[in-house]
């Protein structure tokens, strides 16, 4: 298992910008050219910050919009190193690339496809000399491979700030081959194409999945070591990723796909199966989340995918599926639009099927968050007896489940990638000063030792996993071969996200082993929700069912720290609701 960075990270910072002017690049594309200030290197509220860089020709900043107009009330909280998301009721954010940076004439200018609707494409439409705009970022760059015989560049019109910054600044001297689905033959840029270069238009739909599916599949392949970068609609990418990793055999670092917005799809009519599935009003069913993990585990969905038409009876055969279990299952997979056979030509994936071949998205039905889904049916006896669903699901806390457990610690992993852009303010603190040597441990290990390089820090790196954990970690972190695979004495000792799998006994274990070897520690842990995800009460809960506490907080943390013998100097705050408890041994 092996995962290269293929980002650089930058630090988080708010900054305010006014337009300057507002140009027709096309009948379709509007360019909002801002500047100020705020590009440069600055100080507000006492802190400085760096000047703005995006090096990445596919970058994106977070632009700050509000519902009610006050956009004061939406901003974040800037910190000394980072982006707190306090609550914000009318907060809309939307991502947006800048399309081109200039520093020397401190401007910025993005472009937006002129679509009708969309809070930013509003904002942009109304938008005057020395009207404001706040954003944040970006928080990283891609890398693109040094040695690389040609690029192919794939979009929709959303991506031609994007396609034309890369032909314009060339951060790879190969040839370049473009695609571009536009909904209007006014969509159409002039774009920088040298010798050697090709450009097809592609006159379709918005979000048109088999028309961009079948331009990427007649697009010659070049000889040589090749790159494709896509960015369109997301739903509409899914074929094209399965496309180039399934049958042209592009590995994951040669290939960049992202989907830049999502289509709302209308309501589907109630169906017979659907309004029986449905329990009391305004409660959903757990039954389609039952079915999409059935139909994954299976191997239904693939299958479906592999071979478009086959039968019920051909489709059990394919699967091994004795008796009448899958012609039991389609009928409501039919109804969740997971597969379809709309005419009787045979079995076809349905948008949910599309959807559920990104890795992405069937993580929610087969890996570590949808077991800890499955363990809430033991919610109420474990706040009974106050212990962990996790725990009464499985006979062994989370801690000891994913101790040999290669492939659910390589999830843990994973998650912790986000990581990586809110260590700058750990990195930067003083505690690093004479430090040489530092013992890692916690699933976030391989985010910490990229945040130390990034930051310039070398010390003597530690780490104290064991078994299946090492391995893990050895195929995530940078230069692997200069790393002590083995526990030991060292000047700091940093767990990164060690706390956030274990239970309050196994945490104090811990941090008791940590005093043995250290006299200062430091624990990074979430303390409370992502102030930006919808999705910040069901965090919670899901931490609760892995270790039958809530996400802990300062107050939580000291205890753990004083019943192991240390105590807490201070906290520092790293953004996103993370924050970097550093203890001394008591």
């Amino acid at each position: 298992m092996t995962s290269q960075r293929a980002y650089t990270t930058h630090p988080l910072v708010l900054r305010r910008v006014t337009v300057r002017r507002v140009e027709a690049v096309t009948p379709r594309m509007r360019r909002v050219v801002l500047g100020g200030e705020d590009l440069a290197a600055f100080t507000r509220d006492g802190i400085g910050h760096p000047g703005f860089a995006a090096p990445g020709f596919d970058d994106h900043i977070k632009l700050i919009l509000a519902a009610d107009g006050d956009v004061r009330a939406a901003l974040p909280a800037q910190l000394p190193h980072g982006i707190e998301w306090t609550p914000a009721e009318h907060r809309l954010t939307r991502d947006y690339t800048p399309r081109r940076v200039d520093l020397d004439a401190g401007e910025l200018h993005l472009d937006f496809v002129v679509h009708g609707d969309g809070p930013a494409e509003s904002w942009s439409a109304a938008a005057r000399e020395g009207d404001e705009l706040w954003f944040v970022g970006p928080k990283s760059s891609l890398r693109l491979p040094e040695r690389l015989d040609w690029i192919q560049l794939v979009g929709d019109e959303t991506a031609l700030p994007a396609i034309g910054r890369f032909l314009d600044e060339r951060p790879l001297d190969v040839p370049a081959h473009v695609l571009v689905t536009v909904s209007d033959d006014a969509a159409r840029q002039e774009l920088a194409l040298r010798d050697g270069d090709t450009v097809t238009w592609v006159l379709t739909e918005p979000g048109d999945a088999a028309a961009l599916e079948s331009a990427v599949r007649a697009l010659p392949v070049p000889a040589g070591e090749g790159y494709v970068w896509a960015a369109a609609e997301s739903r509409a990418l899914l074929p094209v990723r399965r496309y180039l990793q399934r049958e042209r055999k592009l590995s994951k670092d040669r290939v960049n796909i992202t989907g830049y917005w999502h289509r709302e799809e209308p309501a589907a009519p109630e169906t017979e199966a659907t309004a029986d599935a449905a329990p009391a009003p305004g409660i959903p069913s757990p039954l389609p989340w039952l079915v999409a993990r059935a139909a994954l585990q299976l191997g239904v969905v693939d299958a479906v995918a592999d071979t478009p038409g086959l039968s019920s009876g051909a489709l059990a055969a394919r699967l091994g599926v004795p008796g009448p279990g899958i012609a039991v299952l389609l009928p409501l997979l039919a109804a969740y639009d997971v597969v379809v056979d709309a005419d009787g030509s045979g079995l076809r994936l349905g948008a949910a099927g599309e959807e559920l071949l990104d890795d992405h998205e069937r993580e929610e039905y087969t890996g570590h968050e949808a077991d800890l889904v499955l363990a809430l049916a033991h919610l109420a006896p474990a706040l009974r007896d106050g212990t962990s669903a996790w725990r009464l699901a499985s006979g062994a806390t989370l801690h000891d489940t994913v101790a040999d457990d290669a492939e659910r610690y390589g999830e843990l992993v994973d998650e912790c990638e986000q990581l990586v852009f809110l260590l700058t303010g750990l990195t930067a603190d003083p505690l690093w000063e004479g430090v040489k040597t530092c013992l890692l441990t916690g699933p976030g290990s391989a985010s910490m030792v990229s945040a130390l390089d990034d930051a310039g820090r070398r010390p003597r790196l530690r780490i104290a996993e064991e078994g299946a954990a090492a391995e893990v970690l050895r195929g995530h972190v940078p230069a692997p071969d200069r790393i002590d695979w083995t526990g030991g004495p060292a000047d700091v000792a940093v767990a990164a996200k060690a706390l956030a799998y274990r239970t309050d006994e196994e945490a104090v274990r811990l941090l008791t082993r940590l005093a043995a070897w250290t006299g200062t520690a430091v624990l990074v842990e979430a303390s409370r929700p992502d102030g930006l995800s919808p999705h910040a009460a069901e965090a919670a809960l899901h931490a609760f069912t892995a270790t039958g506490s809530p996400l802990r907080d300062s107050a939580a943390l000291a205890v753990l720290a004083e019943r192991s013998g240390w105590r807490v100097e201070r906290i520092v705050a790293l953004g996103w609701g993370a924050e970097a408890t550093v203890l001394r041994r008591a």
